[in-house]
């Protein structure tokens, strides 16, 4: 089913519903309730981490390094400690000394010495505002100008801040304790590169020789923020029985416990994390900075230490996406078909290893059915922070790679840029380059879908104007999620869930407990739970909470059913198994019961009626999506406009349809800011010129025209509903289409990041000197 969202949200197509091949009708699933949290966050009631107050809280703040690349030679904090309303300082050397250990954190892995020295540094610093001491005060103006009195030595050392100056023999070295990773063998000698990944199906060289047509280009990001509005905020009390609490804004409530009672080396049981509502994360709030840093004043001073960032603080000191140097070499047969492909990656992790190669080599060429591909990927540490997740993390710069490709093979060949995807697009059965096989997936309908819209089909005029289209992909992973529900006499439904709400997420959830119920949607109530209040549930992340704890919720209405069906049982004489639900009515014979009316009686066949699942769904639910963008180029300036713009994607299913949507406008705002202006602006020293949103630019309503949506639901077998996650996906394909878009519009290719104006001009004025 494809449906067309246009700016007034009527629907303008639509087809049966069916998963594996029978139709269904839904009650909850697919209609648009309005948020349960939502009047508590429009009127302001909603607690966020900066809300959070208490008897005795202390403000603590972080001191930073000045410099990219640094030894640590002396710390005195004498003269701050000193100080009227100072209660603790502290530094690195407050932490347990680690040893090397991973952690796995929901979308990547951390080495645990490597985090703690990101918390607070260890002997080095690695990046400009690397966290080097930190000060807990009666006053945050106070813990301000204590920090000033700390003194701190350093030795300044040579910095790099580019994926391939890094790379070089002659780079100034991060780590020497640090070897390149590669085909199961370490390295003899330290190195920036601390890994070499490689993936290889077919044969290339074979592919390439029967190859009528042959591209191979470069193209090169820079690194960019996830731009969410509220910054780092934490709260830690280590109480005197040893317990420590944490109030936090993070996507993970667990695995922020993980981290932090790992780097203080103390029992998992003896933490407690609450989240706090968040505003905004998208990959930039799994790891954590402040949580520890807050924990170990807390326990020095015993008292409730609260600490947030500044916004210079979370541009210098926290992750953001890669910046990378990518290769992409295809080719093709004259009537279009893909018979190979080769790609060469690096991507700065910035200062520590661990960055998003990994899915960068894997998305490459993941939306098409490549039967002799190699790929070839490098994870490079270099002096700027060190790299998070940002939504789809290393997909957007592979694509950016492979989609301007692939629209440059369609321009040889003259063949249509939708109708060469067609050809070689990924369906059910196609093979990735890194090995595994894809199930049922979207992508050709997604295309088909595409390819009848009014964008596609309607006359773009007027001169410097163009359009492209770009594909885009992104796993969907599944993970540990943990749900539980409790019955109330009414016959509402308590829901108690362990994933932070980004985007509406307690809504989507308790839909798909209502649906399984038999109730509305307005009858669940949902919570996210702190770690002592549910199971264990991983990051909210990698577009998988709808899916992934959706399911939870599935088979928490499950639970529930058997244990109401036995009620009926009780009151009808009966075996469990003769009743029958649906439609939330229970059924024996002639003997009927709603849902609401069992619940009543719940006292007198054996009291509450709690149900509990949790689930680990195997592999991920694929998401692919297409995006039309329509431009206009000012010749004199080299200024983009974004004329039209609409994206499609396969949600499976959508469960709350103005959600996904949602997801769907907001993953392509941020891939037209990564495209177009967004970029971390570094000097020759390694200092971020423009570490503020005033000069870090990021699109606005001014900026863009509303963004039109086109869902199209290919059920995902996995999932009892056909649930897809669609947070990531969107963010992938927008720099692709909008280089295709400018190229039809100023007759030049650009192959970096960001397609700012001065790039633009020169572009075309180069083009215009060759001429």
């Amino acid at each position: 089913m494809a449906t067309k969202t246009s700016p007034d949200k009527k629907k303008t197509g639509k087809a049966a519903d069916t998963t594996n091949g029978e139709p269904q009708a839904f009650k909850v699933i697919g209609t648009r309730p309005i948020r349960h949290d939502g009047v508590d966050k429009v009127t302001g009631r909603a607690i966020y981490g900066a809300d959070v107050q208490m008897a005795g809280l202390v403000h603590g703040r972080i001191l930073r390094s000045p410099h990219a690349h640094a030894r640590i030679k002396a710390i005195d904090m004498s003269a701050a400690e000193k100080m009227p309303g100072v209660v603790a300082v502290v530094t690195g050397k407050d932490m347990p000394d680690l040893r090397d250990k991973m952690a796995d954190l929901g979308e990547g892995t951390v080495n645990l010495a490597h985090l703690g020295a990101n918390c607070l540094a260890h002997g080095k610093v690695l990046y400009k505002g690397q966290a080097v001491a930190a000060v807990a005060a009666t006053s945050p103006h106070i813990a301000e100008e204590a920090l000033k009195k700390i003194k701190v030595e350093y030795e300044p050392l040579p910095a790099v801040t580019w994926v391939l100056d890094a790379m070089k023999d002659d780079a100034p070295l991060l780590h020497d304790n640090v070897f390149t990773s590669e085909m199961g063998k370490l390295g003899k000698q330290p190195s920036n590169i601390a890994v070499h990944l490689h993936f290889e199906k077919g044969d290339v060289e074979k592919g390439f020789a029967e190859a009528d047509v042959t591209i191979e280009r470069e193209y090169k990001t820079a690194s960019v923020h996830q731009g969410y509005i509220e910054p780092h905020v934490s709260t830690a009390l280590w109480n005197h029985d040893c317990h420590l609490t944490i109030w936090t804004s993070t996507q993970g409530a667990f695995t922020a416990r993980q981290q932090t009672a790992e780097l203080l080396q103390i029992a998992i049981s003896q933490v407690t994390v609450v989240p706090c509502e968040i505003g905004g994360g998208f990959g930039g709030k799994i790891s954590v900075y402040l949580e520890p840093v807050a924990a170990i004043l807390s326990r020095k001073c015993g008292r409730p230490v609260k600490m947030i960032m500044n916004r210079n603080e979370v541009f210098e000191g926290t992750g953001p996406t890669p910046g990378s140097f990518v290769r992409v070499k295809l080719g093709a047969k004259k009537d279009g078909r893909l018979v190979a492909g080769e790609a060469w990656l690096a991507y700065d992790a910035g200062a520590f290893p661990g960055g998003m190669i990994g899915p960068g080599c894997m998305c490459v060429f993941s939306c098409y059915d490549l039967p002799n591909a190699r790929v070839d990927g490098y994870d490079v540490v270099l002096n700027k922070p060190k790299t998070a997740a940002y939504r789809a993390p290393g997909a957007t710069q592979a694509a950016f790679a492979c989609e301007s490709v692939i629209d440059e093979l369609a321009e040889k060949l003259g063949i249509d840029p939708i109708e060469l995807r067609l050809k070689n697009a990924a369906r059910e059965g196609t093979r990735r380059v890194d090995g595994p096989t894809y199930p049922r997936v979207g992508l050709v309908e997604t295309l088909e879908a595409a390819r009848n819209s009014d964008h596609w089909r309607s006359k773009l005029t007027g001169k410097n104007r163009g359009r492209g289209i770009a594909c885009g992909y992104w796993f969907n992973i599944g993970l540990k999620s943990s749900a539980a529900a409790n019955v109330n006499p009414d016959g509402t439904v308590t829901l108690v869930e362990g994933s932070t709400d980004i985007g509406g997420t307690r809504t989507s959830v308790a839909m798909q407990l209502a649906e399984t119920l038999g109730i509305a949607a307005e009858d669940v109530h949902p919570q996210v739970g702190d770690t002592d209040s549910v199971g264990y549930t991983d990051v909210t992340g990698g577009s998988r909470v709808t899916f992934a704890t959706g399911l939870a919720a599935y088979e928490v209405g499950l639970d529930i059913r058997r244990q109401m069906a036995a009620r009926a049982a009780m009151l009808w004489e009966c075996k469990p198994e003769e009743v029958t639900f649906a439609d939330g009515v229970f059924r024996r014979g002639d003997k009927s019961t709603s849902f609401k009316e069992l619940a009543g009686k719940m006292h007198q066949t054996g009291g509450a009626v709690v149900g509990r699942a949790t689930v680990d769904p195997e592999g991920p639910s694929h998401g692919f999506g297409a995006h039309i963008a329509d431009v206009e180029v000012d010749p004199d300036t080299g200024k983009v406009t974004v004329l039209r713009y609409t994206a499609l994607q396969d949600a499976g299913r959508a469960i709350h349809p103005s959600y996904v949507e949602g997801q769907m406008q907001g993953g392509s705002v941020q891939g037209i800011g990564w495209a177009l202006n967004e970029e971390y602006f570094y000097d020759d020293s390694g200092r971020m010129r423009n570490a503020s949103y005033l000069d870090y630019r990021m699109p606005t309503a001014f900026d863009l025209p509303m963004i039109d949506t086109i869902i199209v639901e290919v059920p995902n077998p996995a999932h009892p509903y056909g649930v897809r996650g669609v947070g990531e996906t969107p963010i992938v394909a927008p720099p692709a289409a909008l280089a295709a878009a400018i190229y039809r519009a100023a007759g030049v290719r650009l192959r970096e990041l960001p397609m700012a104006p001065h790039r633009v001009w020169t572009a075309k004025k180069m083009t215009n000197d060759e001429c």
